[in-house]
């Protein structure tokens, strides 16, 4: 049974298991996922800093157990250590914030990204332009209060982000939204219900990815 590797770059192993869960409820059950938590680092990447400091500990994780692997995914936003990987391993790697950019501007869709980290806006910035997607690529709407706070209690993330995907929708005029972080994955499955433009969350749009990439590659 092929195996996937989920790499989760902050040192939360419930964060682990929450994304572990969201992959499996869209994984073909001929396949298998295990995850592999960071074992130093910062129980929640609020910034670009701590964006940077991951990378050394997903590229080690993947240099110690690629091998074994059909392919990983790197459950960040920021895809931290996705490019490095690439280059030294022969299995494919997909990044979770990269795979729901993708799949929220196609085809030729007008797309933004809700979520609650401040910190990280130019690092999603970048990304949309590195893809070249900034003809399409809105812009980031942000949650109001403290992000710690907000994943604390599932009920004001859920508040928070509504409102933050209603103004991606009615104020950026995007025909998508791109939820932006790994745990976020119960909330953006709730905001699916609710709205009438897709909501990406991206996990499951990292394993769609991914098992493209594994069916092209025969």
């Amino acid at each position: 049974m092929p195996r996937i590797l989920l790499i989760n770059p902050n040192i939360s192993q419930n964060t682990t298991d929450a994304m572990l869960a969201i992959a499996r409820s869209v994984l073909p059950p001929d396949f298998e996922i295990v995850g592999a938590t960071a074992r130093r680092g910062a129980r929640m990447i609020m910034d670009a800093s701590a964006l940077a400091l991951s990378v050394e500990e997903v590229v080690g994780i993947g240099r110690r157990r690629g091998q074994d692997t059909a392919g990983i995914i790197i459950g960040a936003f920021g895809d931290p250590g996705v490019g490095r990987l690439r280059r030294i391993l022969d299995c494919p790697v997909v990044g979770i914030g990269e795979a729901a950019m993708l799949e929220a501007a196609t085809p030729a869709r007008r797309f933004g990204v809700a979520t609650v980290t401040p910190g990280l806006v130019a690092s999603i910035d970048d990304a949309a332009a590195m893809l070249r997607l900034g003809p399409l690529y809105t812009g980031v709407r942000l949650t109001a209060g403290d992000p710690a706070l907000l994943m604390a209690s599932p009920d004001m993330l859920l508040e928070a982000l509504a409102r933050a995907v209603s103004n991606c929708i009615q104020q950026d005029k995007a025909e998508a939204v791109v939820i932006g972080g790994g745990p976020l994955g119960d909330a953006a499955t709730a905001l699916a219900r609710m709205f009438e433009v897709p909501i990406v969350a991206p996990v499951p749009a990292a394993v769609r990815q991914l098992l493209a990439l594994l069916r092209a590659a025969g």
